[in-house]
This record gives structure tokens, C-alpha cells and sequence, in this order.
């Protein structure tokens, strides 16, 4: 059986995991902080803040701003459930639109339409690791028309005296857009590092700050990381100073850092990422691309334009005028012969915890038609170009026994 997205360990990871295991040191620390520092040089970004997953980095930058009941997110109705999860985490409204045909993002005219004065937040959703269309997005949001939409009610978002763009890049750590790394693109950026993404940690993620003046993302990265340690002032490793176990609780913080032990795994992964892992995977994409162009029934996704070029995070192949019923036979067909393969995602509105709460798919036309063709191959550092051709040769087939 071909997996669908095993992580890659190289043995220098574990041995910098065992060096943690024996330094005496395994919760957040030197190494956290090293690779806290090693995202930001890569990244381009003023200042990151490794915690324990992108849902608990998308929440607490929410409640920093001070979102909260009343307040609307606007979110596409096409991501993952933790974008909207946190939100409702908050007691915020999320304000699900519709996302581009070509690229699976959310649509810059349909946030036009969403924003009211009770928006506070726009979670643009890099899918499959192609970064959105952050020019247009960041200047929306500058329009004077917008900014006199915009009804601040905390001291950071008098601050800011507009909507906070907030990009939900849990897909797209390494992706670029106009030469400038995701983390840089907009004011605050979260990555996932779960087990299943392109860098992992097994569990864990990023906040990279990128506000401008007169934000200091220093004290921010201070304030957040505090906030993380459920709102005490010190953590464990200022604490082991002579003398320094006083400490206070600021607020009612929450627990969200990432230790050692994930940030080794996350330092050999990044020191690696763009000679092997980026370069490898690229060759994986540009291998489906050649096979399915040669199919009149293959949609391929876009890896890169003019602007961008994505993460190669996920291969979202779709298959031209079928119904959900044969999408879903074809993926059977296909785990039938041995090939592991998936859906991202399906549109939130399809998802019993947001039926329930009022949204229906029929106002997300493009979401469920995007949704209803796709199917995610496999893409991973340890695929063979053998086991690629083997994928290729039974989509095809499985595709090919159901529409022809």
C-alpha cells in the first residue's frame, strides 16, 4: 500500500531529539528559541513565536486582537475546520464566502461583499500551499471606504485602525509570493508543523509577526508567549535563573508552547527543507503535471503564476464534469489497487457543526463544485519516482473504468 503522507525523519533528527532527552532540558527552551529564531531568518518576518499547534497560534492572535461576541471573521467557506473552530472559540461570527475556481482560495470580491462593520478579522487560507492573493487583500483593508467600515473596540485594534489580516498558511510554510516567503506577506502569518505537513514537529506550529509601527512585534512575541503560559510572567527557563522563581500571573492565559523535543525535529527539517524536501517534492508535481496534461478530463492546479509559486504541500487534482457520487468511486477504485489518497477539504458548510449553526453549501456554488471533482495524490520526500508512476498509472485507470 502506497501511504498518503508519511513524515520524513532523517536520522539527525533523532539524534538531536535524544541530545534534548539527555541534555535535562525537554519542555520549551534553548532549542525552541533557536528555532524560533531560524523561522524568522527564513521567513522574512520581524519576530515568530513557536507554540503547540496553528489552531491554539489562529485563536490566541484572535483574542489578542480582541475578538469576541458581536465581532465577525471573515473566513472561505473552504478550509479545515480549525480556521472556524477558533472563531467560535472566541464567541466571533465566522463569515464564510465563496473561493476562486482556479486556485481553491478565497475570492476578493466576495470578502467585499462580507465586510460590515462588525468584521474585525480576514483569515485568508493558503489551500494546498499556493499562497492567496495577499496584494489585493492588504489593500482592501486600506481603502478608506473600508477603514471607515471599521469599528475598533480594544486598544490593539484602535491601534491598527483597520481590519487585521490574519493568513491561515498552516499549507504553505516555503511557498512565495511576489520573491517574499509566507510569514512576510501580511501582518500576522500561522503555520502548522503537524505531522502530516511538509515541515513537521509531530505536533506544533508558528505565529510570525510581521505588524508594522507602532506595533513592536518584540513586546508582542512577549505578551503572546506569556499569554501561552497561562499568563504567567516567567517561563520554566527564565525560572531556573539564581533566584528568579518569583514570578506573576498577568492575565488568565492559556497553554499553548511548544517544547524541545518538537523544536529538534522542526531544526533538522528546516535545515534540510530547501535542498531536499522543497526540491523533492517539486519533482513529485511536476511529474503528475506531465502525466494528467496528457488527459482531457484533468484539471491540474496551479503551482505556480506570475506572482507565486506554492509549497507543493498537496497535489489537488480534479477530474472535469463528474458528480460527487464518481469522485467518490474513482477514490475507492484507486484505494482498491493499493494507492492511498484523499479530499481537501470538504467545505465547512457540508459539516454537521456548521449545518447546525445556519450555513448551507448552496450559497458556496464554487466550494462544492471545487470539492466534488478533487482528489489529493500522494506527495512526500520518501515517494519513489517508481511508486509516483504507479499512482499516476492507477488514477488514470480508476478515473478512465468510471467516466469512459
Amino acid at each position: 500500500m502506497i501511504p498518503f503522507s508519511p513524515p520524513h525523519i532523517k536520522q539527525e533528527a533523532i539524534d538531536e531529539v535524544v541530545d534534548t532527552l539527555k541534555s535535562g532540558w525537554i519542555t520549551t527552551g534553548p532549542k525552541t528559541k533557536l528555532f524560533e529564531q531560524k523561522i524568522t531568518e527564513y521567513c522574512g518576518n520581524k519576530k515568530t513565536l513557536c507554540v503547540n499547534s496553528a489552531t491554539f497560534g489562529l485563536e490566541i492572535i484572535l483574542n489578542w486582537f480582541g475578538v469576541g461576541k458581536g465581532d465577525e471573521v471573515i473566513i472561505p467557506a473552504y478550509t479545515y475546520t480549525a480556521t472556524a473552530n477558533t472563531i467560535i472559540h472566541t464567541g466571533a461570527t465566522p463569515i464564510m464566502v465563496d473561493i476562486n475556481e482556479n486556485d481553491f482560495n478565497i475570492n476578493i470580491d466576495e470578502i467585499k461583499k462580507a465586510i460590515t462593520h462588525k468584521t474585525k478579522v480576514i483569515i485568508p487560507v493558503d489551500i494546498a500551499g499556493l499562497p492567496a492573493n495577499f496584494e489585493a487583500i492588504n489593500n482592501l483593508v486600506k481603502t478608506s471606504e473600508i477603514i471607515n467600515q471599521f469599528r475598533a473596540t480594544t486598544e490593539n485594534q484602535k491601534k491598527l485602525g483597520r481590519i487585521l489580516i490574519l493568513s491561515d498558511a498552516a499549507h504553505s510554510f516555503g511557498a512565495t509570493y511576489k520573491n517574499k516567503k509566507t510569514g512576510s506577506l501580511t501582518d500576522i502569518s500561522v503555520f502548522s508543523f503537524h505531522a502530516v505537513k511538509n515541515l513537521t514537529t509531530a505536533e506544533g506550529g508558528a505565529i510570525a509577526l510581521n505588524l508594522s509601527e507602532p506595533f513592536d512585534c518584540n513586546e508582542i512575541y512577549t505578551e503572546l508567549n506569556t499569554m501561552s503560559l497561562h499568563g504567567q510572567s516567567k517561563d520554566a527557563l527564565a525560572k531556573t535563573q539564581k533566584g528568579a522563581w518569583k514570578y506573576d500571573v498577568i492575565d488568565a492565559g492559556y497553554k499553548g508552547n511548544m517544547t524541545d523535543i518538537q523544536a529538534s525535529l522542526g531544526l533538522i527539517s528546516l535545515k534540510y527543507y530547501e535542498i531536499d524536501n522543497l526540491p523533492r517534492r517539486k519533482e513529485i508535481f511536476t511529474q503528475y503535471q506531465s502525466a494528467f496534461a496528457k488527459k482531457i478530463w484533468a484539471q491540474l492546479p496551479i503551482i505556480e503564476d506570475n506572482v507565486r509559486t506554492t509549497s507543493y504541500h498537496l497535489y489537488t487534482l480534479r477530474i472535469k464534469n463528474i458528480t460527487e457520487t464518481q469522485r467518490n468511486e474513482i477514490i475507492q477504485n484507486i484505494f482498491d489497487n493499493d494507492v492511498s489518497v484523499n479530499v481537501h477539504f470538504q467545505p465547512l458548510p457540508l459539516l454537521t457543526a456548521y449545518k447546525n449553526r445556519g450555513y448551507k453549501i448552496e450559497n458556496y456554488p464554487i466550494a462544492y463544485q471545487n470539492y466534488s471533482c478533487e482528489i489529493s495524490l500522494p506527495v512526500y520526500q520518501d515517494l519513489t519516482n517508481e511508486q509516483v508512476e504507479l499512482v499516476i498509472n492507477t488514477v488514470i485507470n480508476s478515473v478512465e473504468k468510471i467516466i469512459l
